[in-house]
This record gives C-alpha cells, sequence and structure tokens, in this order.
C-alpha cells in the first residue's frame, strides 16, 4: 500500500509540474539544485565521494557540530541498547506478514521503482525534471552504497538472525562477516538507499506539501522493516537512515 502511494503520489505531482513549468515556485526549485545528466553522473557521484569523506574538515571548523552530535549520541544509544532490543523481534511471529511484505528483495524494489518510475515518466513526456529528479535519487542510493561498504568491512557487525534465543545479542561487532557485500551488517544499506531516495523526492517535489510525508513514511517503515525481519540491529537502520538523509541533501542536492 506504500508502494502504490508513493508511486502514484510523484506520478501525480510530476504531471502537476510538468503543467505549471512556468510558475516561480518551481522555476526556482529547479535552478537550486545540482545539474545531472547520465554523462555527469559518474563525475557528480566522484565529486560527492570527496565531500563526504573529507565531511570531517567541516567539523573542524565548527561547521554541522551539533547536528553530528546528535546522530552520534543517538547512535551510541541505539548501539548501547540493541544487544537487548533487537530479541523480541528475532522471537516473535508477530510480523511475520509484514516482514514478508518487505522482504529484503521486496524493500530493494521498492526503492528502485520510484526513480525508475520518474525517469521513464520523463522521457515520455520530456520533461527534464523529473529525469533529473531520478537521475538525483540514484547518484544518493549509489553514494550511500559506496560509504556503506567500508562501514560494512571495517565492523563486521553480526545479524540478529544469526543468534538464538531470548538474548541478549552482545558481542556483534567484529564478529560476523567482513564481507560487505553480505547481508546486514553496520549500516543497513536498505534504509540508508530508501531515506537517500525519499530525501531527494521531498526536497523536488516539496510544492506538494504530502510528498514529503509519503516519502519519508515510506522509507521509515522500509528502515523498520531491517528490524524486524532481523535483518539489522535498531542501531544500524537508524545510523543508515541517517546517513542517507545526509549525504542526498547535502551531498547530493546542492548546487556545485
Amino acid at each position: 500500500m506504500f508502494f502504490i502511494l508513493l508511486l502514484s503520489g510523484i506520478s501525480a505531482s510530476t504531471r502537476v509540474y510538468a503543467q505549471n513549468a512556468a510558475t516561480t515556485s518551481s522555476a526556482s526549485s529547479a535552478s537550486e539544485d545540482r545539474s545531472v545528466s547520465l554523462k555527469e553522473l559518474p563525475t557528480n557521484i566522484l565529486a560527492d565521494q570527496k565531500s563526504i569523506w573529507l565531511f570531517p574538515v567541516s567539523l573542524v571548523h565548527a561547521e554541522h557540530i551539533w547536528p553530528t552530535v546528535g546522530v552520534v549520541v543517538a547512535t551510541t544509544v541505539f548501539i548501547a541498547t540493541d544487544a537487548h532490543s533487537a530479541p523480541p523481534f528475532r522471537n516473535t511471529t508477530n510480523f511475520n506478514g509484514f516482514n514478508d511484505a518487505f522482504s529484503s528483495l521486496n524493500s530493494a524494489a521498492m526503492i528502485a521503482a520510484p526513480p525508475a518510475l520518474l525517469y521513464g515518466f520523463g522521457l515520455l513526456h520530456k520533461n527534464s525534471y523529473a529525469q533529473d529528479s531520478a537521475l538525483l535519487a540514484a547518484e544518493a542510493v549509489a553514494d550511500a552504497f559506496l560509504v556503506d561498504l567500508p562501514f560494512k568491512a571495517i565492523t563486521g557487525r553480526r545479524q540478529p538472525v544469526s543468534y538464538f534465543g531470548p538474548g541478549p545479542y552482545t558481542g556483534s561487532f567484529f564478529n560476523g562477516s567482513h564481507n560487505p557485500f553480505h547481508s546486514g551488517g553496520f549500516f543497513s544499506d536498505h534504509a540508508a538507499a530508501s531515506m537517500a531516495v525519499a530525501t531527494v523526492l521531498a526536497h523536488r517535489y516539496r510544492q506538494h506539501r504530502w510528498v514529503p510525508y509519503v516519502a519519508y513514511g515510506v522509507a521509515g517503515v522500509i528502515s523498520f522493516s531491517r528490524i524486524t525481519t532481523s535483518n539489522h540491529f535498531p542501531a544500524d537502520a537508524f545510523f543508515g537512515g541517517a546517513m542517507g538523509f545526509v549525504i542526498a541533501r547535502y551531498a547530493v542536492l546542492p548546487p556545485r
């Protein structure tokens, strides 16, 4: 249901935008964002990665300190409580139907479909704004994935699903697979990707007030499903979502 709402909602928003592309608000929205095309995409991603990994430099210059502190503190709290908060989801059947609907494969499809739909719509209707929105979303997902790989390789965190019984599920860090392409780990790529797409769509179609609610709502449900399916601890999902938002909002969308 969330998937259908998002797809239909973004399609409707794109149609409205196409009909009102000459309005001041839409024009300013387009001009504020980064230039993107299929040809520019690889170069943009490389530039994004540079700015992402050099982010600590901005902290030295007293930029973005309080938001960073907030994310670090919240993630630390989640990590400290993960061993006790994950077992209840591992040892219940209450989420079986939900978990089937939001399996890893289904969630990945839900993340990929809106940008694909937008790009197809843009090609069909010669709507460059829709195509750019789709490419920006794809760029944000690629950036989040590239950042996630070293995090998973270094932390090697076990999945809750690898534990049995009531817990607590301790010793998860550095005790699982260090293969970054393995399921689970710190942080959740599904949470990061869903939030990255949601952030781009919520920003690009913010003139429709309900679009951010739907986009972030779907991303939140997908992130939560990573916990209920026991693929990730709560900290993995929270930090992944935070990374997806920050990467999309501050590395991908700003003009260069």
